[in-house]
């Protein structure tokens, strides 16, 4: 596949054959002797990643030729506008509703299809807090970004493209062909996710940072299915919150109401379960 979609919407996009972890390789690229030939928007992807990281320091594996690893270069420097550092914690969630916003449209695509009343096919896309995608409640994607030490952040993805379910890491993942039926066009859905991720990007940067004045948090809050429900989140250092998710704050933290003691609080990080009783 020569990625001609993807390549017509960022400055550099380099295909491995295989990778350790794309996130490892784009850093070394970007703070290496070659860095300047990695701007703003570069992207490392592969379809065969045998060492990639999730959240909280767990493994990422998937079989080869089935899943997408994807690591996007930001570099601040490069916008107009301004990002200060205290608005870093929206680039998560802004790569979630991109990527959300790119699952749905191949799951209506699919859906519309098969039956052109039913744009949904009975599936329901959403982005889970901070940073998974979720097709009828099981994971498509996954998302995890790294600070650098020039300022800059990567953004890595990993998405289910063909999984089966012979494949599936847990019993609570999916793929876009496990979802859909129809094989997903990578490249299509590659260069949707990029564009809408960069328009969102540079949308906040013009608007200095602020995801509430630029329309953006309305729009992760708008896909987030995590609000309104019950959660129980594992906090850094061991403690347990469980209450029920009622929005997102300015900082893009998750305000979650204390079962225990009806107290709000805004959490940062963490490992959010949706509770259904």
């Amino acid at each position: 596949m020569d990625w001609e979609r993807s390549r017509a919407v960022v400055p550099r996009l380099e295909f491995l054959e295989q990778a350790g972890s794309t996130n490892d390789e784009l850093r070394v690229a970007a703070g290496g002797p070659d860095a300047s030939g990695w701007p703003h928007g570069s992207v490392i992807v592969t379809d065969d990643q045998v060492a990639g990281r999730g959240r909280l320091g767990r493994t990422w594996l998937a079989p080869s030729g089935k899943t997408l690893a994807i690591s996007v270069l930001i570099r601040p420097a490069d916008l107009a506008g301004t990002l200060p550092t205290a608005s870093y914690g929206w680039l998560p969630l802004l790569a979630g509703a991109a990527m959300t916003e790119t699952v749905r449209g191949v799951v209506e695509r699919a859906a519309s299809a098969a039956d052109p009343e039913d744009r949904s096919g009975g599936l329901d896309v959403v982005l889970k807090w901070p940073n998974d995608v979720l097709v009828s409640g099981f994971k498509v994607c996954g998302i995890l970004s790294e600070l650098l030490s020039d300022g800059g952040v990567i953004i890595g993805s990993g998405l289910n493209l063909t999984l089966d379910e012979h494949d599936l890491p847990t019993l609570t993942s999916t793929s876009l062909l496990l979802a859909t039926g129809q094989q997903p066009d990578a490249d299509a859905v590659l260069a949707d996710y990029l564009e809408r991720l960069l328009g969102a990007i540079e949308r906040f940067a013009a608007h200095d940072g602020d995801a509430v004045g630029s329309g953006l948090a309305d729009q992760v809050a708008g896909l987030c299915g995590t609000l309104g429900q019950d959660v129980r989140i594992e906090l850094p250092g061991g403690a347990e919150l469980l209450g029920t998710a009622e929005r997102i704050d300015r900082d893009g933290r998750l305000v979650v109401r204390d079962h225990e003691n009806g107290e709000p609080q805004a959490v940062a990080a963490g490992d959010v379960t949706h509770l259904r009783y």
